[in-house]
């Protein structure tokens, strides 16, 4: 069976990186894609090998009009390295960090792990960030070329009671060189960090954002939309509560979801037990009831990005007739390649022709109704 061109590269890359540290081979990885995004004519290359592959399927979220429904989730590219890059690759969004305003070194090594027989990760990096400045100057020495989301969290070294200063603090930093802007209260590796789900603390936290938002807004004269991302370890009543907040302190989008602390009993792997985060294809499940959950609530006010265990068009499609409005990938990315991407929309693209319609969105709502009709 021939490999199709735009897998081929990497079906010879992968098992070389495959051999390496998980962590050793994403210092690699981004290290040659930074310093392809610093010469055009290396990143018009890669374009040229798979960006230019991927259909145009638009949809639009949060206003912006996304070329294809297929964006990068934060967590790769954490100091804005190789934005350009990963746009040549064909993701339609690239959301850069989470970056914290205070450089920091995240968790003790080793602490990213691969799950070979689950085709999952298990990370507990701990928000290692160079901090704001870098994070900006790197933006700074490439192109623009596409759209940028960036993902923004607080010190490990704050306390809870004032992670709305570190949040309020990055985004007024990063707001001028965003497209959007997600609050990242999710991460199981910093501790603490998800009492920030709890309404006690949500309530005033977003409050607080959106209070800088609408000042940056008047600074800069333009609109940066806000996402919250959440965790897919929430009770019901606690998923209730995330979603009464984030329509009535008009956030934009919510980001469902981030990786799980909970382990399947389906997990194969010897390093299915190390501490941190799970992500990958045994998060799909988690992820796309989270994402029904949230739209049954959300009911189109607040827009949803579905991200986790998406490994085909078919999960894709999953969570978009779940609610998702928009979806982006990670852990897959890193299994399959650059090549994902051009899979998941071509695949998306012949679920709309086969059913009749013009546009996903429609085939989206049309498939929905029927979802719904079903229950």
């Amino acid at each position: 069976m021939l490999i199709p061109p735009h897998k081929l590269m990497y079906s010879f890359v992968r098992p070389m990186l495959f051999r390496l540290d998980a962590e050793r081979a994403h210092d690699l990885t981004m290290a040659n894609l930074e310093r392809i995004s610093k010469v055009p004519f290396l990143t018009q290359q890669m374009n040229n090998i798979y960006g230019r592959c991927v259909p145009d399927l638009p949809v639009t979220c949060m206003g912006l009009d996304f070329k294809n429904p297929v964006g990068l989730a934060a967590g790769l590219d954490k100091d804005a390295r190789a934005f350009p890059a990963f746009s040549a690759i064909g993701f339609s969004g690239v959301e850069m960090g989470t970056v914290t305003p205070q450089p920091q070194p995240g968790n003790d090594k080793p602490r990213i792990f691969r799950l070979l027989e689950d085709e999952g990760m298990i990370n507990r990096l701990g928000f290692n960030s160079g901090g704001v400045e870098a994070f900006l100057e790197n933006i700074r020495r490439t192109e623009q070329t596409g759209i940028a989301g960036i993902n923004i969290g607080k010190n490990a070294s704050t306390p809870i009671d004032q992670a709305h200063v570190d949040y309020v603090s990055a985004l007024q930093r990063v707001y001028a060189k965003a497209d959007y802007i997600t609050v990242n209260i999710s991460s199981p590796n910093t501790k603490s960090l998800r009492d920030l789900q709890n309404e006690s603390y949500l309530d005033d936290l977003l409050l607080k954002i959106k209070t800088a938002q609408a000042k940056c807004q008047k600074v800069h004269k333009r609109a940066v939309p806000i996402a919250l991302k959440v965790a897919p370890d929430l009770a019901d009543d606690e998923i209730e509560s995330i979603a009464e907040l984030v329509i009535s302190h008009q956030f934009d989008a919510l980001i469902a979801t981030n990786t799980t602390i909970a382990r399947p009993e389906s997990l194969k792997s010897d390093l299915s037990e190390e501490v941190g985060g799970l992500s990958g294809a045994p998060l799909k499940q988690a992820s796309t009831d989270c994402i029904r959950k949230f739209y049954d609530l959300l009911q189109g006010k607040v827009q949803i990005i579905g991200v986790g265990g998406i490994k085909t068009a078919d999960d894709a499609w999953e969570k978009l007739v779940a609610g998702a409005d928009y979806l982006q990938v990670y852990t897959q990315f890193i299994y399959q390649g650059p090549g994902l991407v051009n899979d998941i929309v071509t695949g998306l693209q012949s679920k709309v022709a086969d059913k009749g319609h013009s546009s996903l969105a429609a085939a989206v709502d049309e498939a929905r109704e029927h979802a719904n009709r079903s229950r």
